[in-house]
């Protein structure tokens, strides 16, 4: 739905981005990130990454640039690791700018969020499993290099009946500030508040704490069976003040831990634009504070709302240290898929602190380069490491990575192990630690691009649009246009298979569309 006003970008300064997330430059990983210096080899391109004509200056977007990975020699490193990934926020970030006729800020743009907003359909795991790892690929249209492949690591946890998911406590920190006063701001927060709500059980309860140049609590820890109580606390909510994010964490975490349900899920829920400009504005004591209450079992996800004033950095920054995930929330229709349709995956975990380990033989493969994950980087001897934090997996939940890999000549048809791929987690009632592995040959990963698996032909297109619009000089013989027709094609060949149109992938190809038309 093309919206009417217009949103603006900005190109993060130096100086912004030391005040947004100290520690952090562009091209670093965050502050105590565990990471190893993979051996990537520099080239020089026939032609230059593609350029888009952008829009007039932005302002108030902030972004952090996590540069974009190049090939890594087998024999030199043939193992890459990474904390998983299930956050969103960057897809839908770039959706709401297409939506107004631009191209988005490339440093907006995480590859991996954008792979993992869609459903593969993996296969549902065996109960008892917890987790199924799942390799396909093939060759690609989108490259010059045509003996290589694009290869597809999924990994899906087992999805719960709804009637069997854990009771929540949910505290939502929800920022009231003069800068959510749009209606794309607090009021879509407070309808996509109304949408949760019914969708909880009578034994779950609810919190309410808002904040704005300073930090209240509106609603104490509150049975879902007093849903009419609940409803009218969101409905009283309106805008005053400054934007104090500490305080209104603070207060959050403070009734979260003074009512914690052992058994149950807690869960802090910060919904927010995102930009704090009162209070500790720096992010490390805000920081400091998650890190030590997910520790504490009360995790964070951040719902990010409204454009032109944004800080996309923080809001995903908190949420990786506050083991929970980040959206973004442009319409309501996405209200409902994370609140919704993704109410499961969204609250109960099943895997802590995983870690993905890919293996390449060096035998087989010579080069390989993983597409996004800048920021996810675990250093290779880490991966057994258990006291190193990673990612967390809800049930029902999928994620997905793509690498490209480049076969030793003459090996591409080889029946031998070419990649090795490990998961590890741990189980949160147990804090049992568990390795699961899978491997394939190159003989397997041989397809055509349209022979291979609809939803293969998927992730593929969708990590193209995602490098096309970062500007990485590994999509530039590539184009919008031409992608536009792929898509085209996947979308019929997806309906066709399986029955019936998917309204995400309806949506990506009017996307990609619309890019197309925005860079002329």
């Amino acid at each position: 739905m093309q919206r009417q006003h217009l949103f603006t970008r900005f190109l993060v300064t130096a100086a912004a981005a030391a005040l947004l997330l100290s520690g952090c430059t562009t091209g670093t990983p965050p502050t105590g990130a565990s990471m190893a210096a993979p051996a990537v080899e520099s080239y020089t391109y026939a032609q230059p990454a593609q350029t888009y004509a952008l829009p007039p200056e932005p302002t108030d977007m902030f972004f952090e640039d996590y540069g974009v990975r190049g090939f890594v020699t087998a024999e030199k490193d043939n193992l890459s690791t990474f904390a998983v990934d299930v956050d969103t926020g960057s897809y839908t970030v770039a959706r709401a700018y297409v939506e107004d006729g631009l191209l988005p800020e490339r440093d907006s743009i995480r590859a991996e969020e954008f792979i993992n907003y869609f459903d593969y359909r993996y296969p549902n795991p065996e109960r008892e499993a917890t987790f199924g790892i799942y390799i396909d690929g093939g060759a690609t249209p989108f490259l010059d290099r045509p003996n290589n492949r694009m290869v597809r690591v999924g990994i899906q946890s087992y999805a719960i009946p709804a009637d069997e998911r854990k009771d929540v406590a949910l505290t939502f920190v929800i920022d009231i500030s003069g800068s959510m006063s749009s209606d794309n701001r607090l009021g879509l927060a407070k309808r996509a508040l109304y949408t949760l709500v019914d969708e909880l059980r009578p034994t779950d309860e609810v919190a309410i704490v808002v904040y704005g140049s300073d930090a209240r609590l509106v609603l104490p820890m509150t049975s879902v069976a007093e849903k009419g109580t609940i409803l009218n606390a969101i409905g009283r909510l309106a805008t005053e003040g400054a934007t104090n994010a500490e305080a209104g964490l603070f207060e959050g975490y403070r009734h979260a831990s003074s009512h914690f349900r052992p058994g149950a899920v807690n869960r802090v829920v910060l919904i927010s634009d995102g930009v704090a400009n009162v209070g500790n504005t720096g992010p490390d004591a805000i920081l400091r504070t998650v890190k030590e209450y997910a520790g504490r079992d009360i995790t964070l996800t951040t719902v990010g709302v409204g454009m032109g004033n944004y800080n996309d950095t923080l809001m995903e920054q908190l949420a990786n240290d506050g083991d929970g995930f980040y959206a973004y929330v442009d319409t309501l229709e996405e209200a409902h898929r994370i609140f919704v349709e993704r109410l499961p995956s969204t609250l109960q975990v099943v895997g802590k602190d995983a870690k993905i380990q890919v293996e390449f033989n060096p035998a087989v493969v010579a080069r390989y380069r993983l597409i996004g994950y800048e920021n996810r980087d675990v250093a290779d001897d880490d991966f057994r490491n258990d006291e190193v934090d990673a990612g967390e997996i809800g049930v029902g939940h999928s994620v997905t990575a793509l690498y490209e890999v480049e076969p030793v000549e003459g090996m591409g048809d080889a029946t031998e192990t070419a990649i090795t791929v490990r998961l590890r987690w741990e189980e949160p009632d147990t804090a049992e630690v568990i390795e699961l592995e899978r491997t394939a040959s190159l003989a397997e990963l041989n397809t055509t691009f349209t022979d291979s698996a609809p939803r293969y032909q998927l992730a593929v297109a969708v990590a193209e649009y995602a490098e096309l619009l970062k500007g990485s000089p590994f999509a530039y013989e590539s184009s919008l246009d031409e992608l536009q027709v792929e898509v085209d094609r996947i979308n019929r060949l997806i309906t066709e298979a399986e029955g019936s149109e998917d309204k995400a992938v309806n949506e990506f190809l009017r996307l990609v569309t619309m890019a197309a038309a925005a860079q002329e």
